[in-house]
């Protein structure tokens, strides 16, 4: 399981020209789900995703996570983010978990992100979307379990 952390001021996802979420700060998850992936990395990587500190405190420096500045996640599954592209011009999709397996997966990790306290919107699993991000910084970080 791989998720792309986007530190923002806003993002939203647009799925057939309809908002189907919208944050102000906080992070743009793009998360993507392997073959093999399990509950127990779901619940890994959204404790470290909510507690990830790249939110600059009083000082300055990167001190504060989500849970310390009470900021949103949009969460966006991205099976691209599973792509080996170690042979050749065209990406490999072939460890990414398939729709009906990802998909429980996808939705474990908005729950437990949802069980700790973070505000959590969502994008449309296994839709065409928009995605709109006002990055801030920019600070992203890629977090692997």
């Amino acid at each position: 399981m791989r998720a792309v952390c986007q530190r923002v001021s806003a993002a939203r996802v647009e799925v057939a020209g309809e908002t189907v979420g919208s944050i102000g700060p906080g992070f743009c998850v793009l998360l993507g789900v392997a073959r093999g992936d399990s509950d127990e990395a779901a619940m890994r990587l959204a404790s470290r995703v909510a507690r990830l500190r790249v939110f600059e405190g009083d000082d300055g420096r990167f001190n504060l996570s989500l849970l310390d500045t009470g900021g949103s996640a949009l969460v966006v599954p991205n099976f691209t983010l599973c792509a080996d592209t170690a042979r050749g011009n065209r990406p490999d999709f072939s460890q990414a978990a398939r729709p009906e397996a990802a998909e429980p997966f996808y939705l474990r990790f908005c729950d437990e992100l949802r069980a700790v306290g973070v505000p959590v919107e969502t994008g449309a699993f296994g839709a065409r979307m928009l995605v709109e991000i006002a990055n801030d910084g920019p600070v992203t970080i890629v977090i692997d379990v």
